[in-house]
């Protein structure tokens, strides 16, 4: 094609005659550069699946390609002529198009979006970049328009949009702390309920929500890759301010497309885990008072139990003596009657009535007495008991004024046993120290328990403000019916010896002083008393 030839662009001959063509033909230099002739510029634009646009200086249609036609309806002659504004919806602000106006008359291209009109009224999204054309001296001489439909684009990047903002506004409401990690434990998504939990908890609930997983389930790992899975696991954590709060923990696998660019073809697949945290505080709370109710109830059988034996004991302790003593007027009578060779004595006959209904009276109540049932054994957990007698002495301790110190060894092995038992030896030795300091009148009111592991030995110590016990009585203590204490209260002294009693059960050792050893005579009215009890983590044969 020469240069006397018609314009493949259809260009009206308005155009200044000056303006440079779309393609020149040129002699190729000496590095074999090609030529390209005006034809194949033409056809290069009009097979551009972009629409493409030129204009005069005052946005008149000077020419458009078949891309233009397809996404408007227009077709050529429709348009050549005609303002660029035929496409406008006249819904685009005015400020757009005047930042359009003022980046062309810097002479820079302006890229955006308006809302224009097909031919059949069809309202749509144009993406639009608007260029000028400018000659060999700069001046500018036309515009440049390409544009495409993004409609469909933009719906798409909408319903992403809204999806996502539905999902957030459902995970959010969500009572339940939620939390998206990667393969790394990194926090890729929360929820505001997980948010407030860190916020009560002071630090990430998830590193807590891991360690405590490592902990309870063998072979858990974010790191193999595959995610994991967690149905229902119960996890507890103690927070400063809000007690012993309460969960179980679900965690799901979610495996989405890697969206890296190394991955466009051969595609890869990234494991992310969901964690969902349903808090049961409430619940346990519930569930540990109506135990500790419970509880309360069994421990109040077993001390009326108790009360019962002591008293038959005691009566049988009483009895005792005077059988004895009418025992020994037998045996006197006896020699006294064999002496004088009397075959009929009334007296000795009387007194040896006497004696067989003592005795009589001795098997009654002996055979009478309530005897403790032999419980079943299983592993015990001694601080948790532990934790359950100081539940049920809250009031009795504060309403004597006492102090409680609560020192428990983290983790400690299981005591082969039985849970009642053991139960009633601890809240014996409870009892014990809260009277002692009671009676002692001590401005100092503390209580103090500690668990802590000893070589094979789960070790709890009781250690209390009182008056103390001696060197001397350090032993006499554990025999039945002695105390140190005045008889109130309907204390008979049988106390400590059921203490010892239950310890032995148990093959355990258990010893009773001073709280402080250094502590010398006169220099403390109160120096306190430590009961220690050594329970081994094994069982053993009686």
């Amino acid at each position: 094609m020469n240069k006397s030839s018609s314009s493949p662009f259809n260009i009206p001959s308005t155009i200044d005659s000056k303006s440079p063509t779309i393609g020149r033909n040129r002699p190729s230099g000496d590095r074999g550069e090609t030529v390209l002739s005006n034809e194949i510029f033409y056809k290069a634009v009009e097979s551009c699946p972009v629409a493409i646009s030129i204009t005069d200086l005052h946005a008149n249609i000077l020419y458009v390609n078949k891309a233009f036609s397809q996404v408007t309806a227009y077709d050529t002659e429709e348009v050549v002529g005609k303002n660029e504004s035929i496409l406008s919806n006249h819904t685009t602000p005015p400020l757009v198009y005047e930042t359009l106006w003022g980046r062309l008359f810097q002479k820079k291209p302006w890229v955006g979006v308006l809302v224009n009109r097909k031919k059949d009224n069809t309202r749509y999204l144009a993406e639009l970049t608007v260029a000028p054309v400018m000659d060999e001296t700069g001046r500018v001489t036309n515009y440049l328009g390409m544009h495409r439909d993004v409609t469909d684009m933009h719906r798409l990047q909408s319903q992403v949009t809204n999806n996502k903002s539905l999902i957030e506004a459902v995970v959010n409401s969500s009572p339940s702390p939620t939390v998206v990690l990667d393969q790394q434990g990194k926090v890729l998504l929360d929820n505001l309920s997980y948010k407030a939990l860190a916020s009560d908890m002071g630090k990430e609930p998830i590193e807590e929500v891991i360690n405590a997983l490592n902990a309870q389930i063998d072979g858990f790992s974010l790191q193999k890759g595959g995610g994991v899975q967690v149905n229902g696991t119960e996890l507890s954590f103690d927070m400063s301010g809000f007690g012993t709060r309460s969960f179980t923990c679900f965690a799901t696998p979610i495996t989405v497309n890697d969206d890296s660019i190394d991955y466009f073809f051969d595609r890869a697949t990234y494991t992310y885990t969901l964690f969902v945290l349903n808090e049961i505080t409430g619940l346990r709370r519930r569930q540990d008072q109506l135990r500790l109710h419970t509880l309360k109830e069994l421990v109040a059988e077993e001390e009326f139990i108790r009360s019962m034996t002591e008293t038959y004991h005691g009566a049988i302790h009483q009895l005792e003596k005077p059988v004895n003593m009418i025992a020994a007027a037998v045996s006197l009578l006896e020699k006294r009657a064999n002496k004088d060779n009397r075959a009929d004595d009334p007296v000795l006959d009387a007194v040896r009535a006497a004696l067989n209904e003592g005795k009589k009276a001795l098997d009654i109540l002996t055979n009478q007495a309530p005897v403790w049932q032999n419980t079943s054994t299983n592993s015990v957990n001694i601080n948790q008991v532990t934790r359950e007698v100081i539940s049920i002495c809250a009031e009795k301790m504060s309403a004597a004024g006492v102090e409680f110190f609560w020192h428990p060894e983290p983790h400690l092995p299981g005591i082969i046993g039985g849970e009642n038992r053991l139960r009633t030896m601890i809240k014996q030795l409870v009892d014990n120290a809260i009277e002692s300091i009671e009676m002692s009148r001590a401005s100092v009111r503390d209580l103090t328990i500690s668990s802590y592991l000893e070589n094979d030995f789960v070790v709890l110590e009781v250690v209390d403000t009182g008056s103390g016990i001696s060197n001397d009585l350090s032993l006499k203590v554990f025999e039945p019916f002695f105390t140190t204490k005045r008889a109130v209260n309907g204390n008979r002294g049988m106390g400590l010896s059921m203490v010892q009693e239950i310890v032995n059960e148990h093959a355990g050792l258990v010893s009773i002083g001073p709280a402080n050893n250094d502590t010398t005579e006169g220099e403390d009215d109160f120096p306190g008393c430590k009961v220690t009890v050594h329970l081994p983590i094994t069982a053993q044969e009686q």
